[in-house]
Formats: C-alpha cells, sequence, structure tokens
C-alpha cells in the first residue's frame, strides 16, 4: 500500500500577526497521527524554517508563494495563500500521489483512519461559516486533482474576486470561490468539529468525535484551555523524544 502523506505548513510570520505555532506544535501533530492513523503514512511539514523542526521530521522548503499578499479582509486576519501550491500537480513529486493537508491546530480525538482511507480524489472540510463553503484546515486529494486552484490563481485579482462574492479567509475564500459548493466535506456526522463553533460550550467532546478544529484566535496552547478542557490535555501531548 501507498503511504498516506500528512503535510503540515509552519512559517515565520512576515507581517504584523502574531505567530502561535512554535516547532513544538508540528511535533504534537507528527505524534497524533501517528497515534490516530492506523495506515502507513509519512508525515512531512513544509516549512520556511528547516533547522527548527525536530531532525526526525521530513521537511520540504517552503518556496513562500504569495506570502506578502495579505487576506483581503485586512488587519490580523492570517494569510495562507502560500498552502495554494498543495494544488499544483508537481507537488505529486513532494507530497506523494496522495495526501492530506492539515492544519497545526487540529486535535486528533480518536481514529481518523476511516477519513482517509477513501478513493475520492478530494475531500475538504466544511460548514464552518456560513460564508465560505470549506475551511482550509483539512484537505485530503490525489496529487493535481483540482489542479485549477493553483493554475487560476492571480494575485492581484483573485482574492479580491472570492472576497466580493462573500468568502471569508485566504486560501479557503479562492477554494470556496474557484471550486464551487459541491465539493464532497468532511463534516459533525464524519466526527470533524469546530471547537468554536460546536464544542466550546459542551461539557465533553461529542460521542463520535475524531477531530477538533481550532480555527480562531483560541489555539489547544492557549493559556488555560486544557485546564478547561480535559480532553484536550489528554489528546494534545507528545509521544515520541525530540531528536535535536
Amino acid at each position: 500500500m501507498t503511504p498516506l502523506s500528512f503535510v503540515c505548513w509552519r512559517w515565520k510570520p512576515v507581517t504584523k500577526q502574531r505567530s502561535e505555532f512554535s516547532p513544538d506544535t508540528v511535533r504534537v501533530l507528527r505524534d497524533m497521527v501517528a497515534r490516530h492513523y492506523r495506515g502507513p503514512h509519512r508525515f512531512i511539514c513544509v516549512t520556511d524554517a528547516p533547522q527548527e523542526i525536530a531532525k526526525d521530521i521530513e521537511t520540504v522548503q517552503d518556496r513562500g508563494d504569495f506570502s506578502a499578499l495579505p487576506a483581503p479582509a485586512g488587519g490580523l486576519n492570517p494569510s495562507c495563500y502560500r498552502r495554494l501550491r498543495a494544488f499544483s500537480p508537481e507537488m505529486s513529486e513532494v507530497f506523494g500521489e496522495r495526501f492530506v493537508s492539515i492544519d497545526l491546530d487540529m486535535v486528533l480525538v480518536g481514529d481518523v483512519t476511516p477519513l482517509f482511507d477513501r478513493d475520492d480524489d478530494f475531500v475538504i472540510y466544511g460548514d464552518t461559516n456560513p460564508k465560505t463553503f470549506y475551511n482550509g484546515s483539512l484537505f485530503m486529494m490525489k496529487s493535481g486533482a483540482r489542479s485549477q486552484v493553483w493554475s487560476d490563481f492571480d494575485p492581484n485579482i483573485s482574492p479580491r474576486r472570492a472576497y466580493a462574492a462573500g468568502h471569508h479567509g485566504s486560501d479557503q475564500a479562492w477554494i470556496s470561490f474557484r471550486l464551487g459548493p459541491h465539493e464532497k466535506k468532511w463534516g459533525k456526522s464524519d466526527g470533524v468539529y469546530s471547537f468554536r463553533n460546536e464544542v466550546k460550550s459542551l461539557g465533553a467532546l461529542p460521542a463520535n468525535a475524531r477531530m477538533v478544529c481550532f480555527h480562531g484566535l483560541m489555539k489547544p496552547w492557549s493559556p488555560g484551555v486544557s485546564d478547561r478542557y480535559p480532553w484536550v490535555r489528554q489528546h494534545y501531548r507528545l509521544e515520541a523524544p525530540c531528536l535535536a
């Protein structure tokens, strides 16, 4: 069986946006994937600071595509346009035939194998914002399956077109605008939950939870989160030693 690649992205900020993603966030995600995905896999970090990542983690140099392009909403809104390169067909040579792009602020809380052991050429997380079809925190695809997301992106006009159509965010706004509303999605019925929208107010995890997405300002490592939510402390933790 060809290993599935799990790809995360960590870069140093180029705007006033505060960086909260320490090198340890990469290690914690690596360990959660190892605990909760039962198939053969690679774990890859795309980064502009490979020297900061533990040596036992595979790294790919971040090319910095559109790194200075701000999110249309301005302010401290995150700009993640560099992740659009994942949609380039050439990434098959880097990530392999099939890969999952996953954010560092995802918390894996159960067996995620059923989410990813499926033959669809593209699946993405959705339903976190009524104005936007998809959330860029999590998607899986066969390399090159939606290459128009990359090839049709024009930094001079594409962000404004997506924003004018009512889509929220940076890369996820363009993905939503370019692909339209009919892609296959993960949601609550699959066990993929939004912490902010669906879990924060609950006393415990939903019974079918597999992953919780911490989109927004609050993160699993934010002060007090692990104290208020014991399931975060249970699952968001290091397993493997750091090889400095």
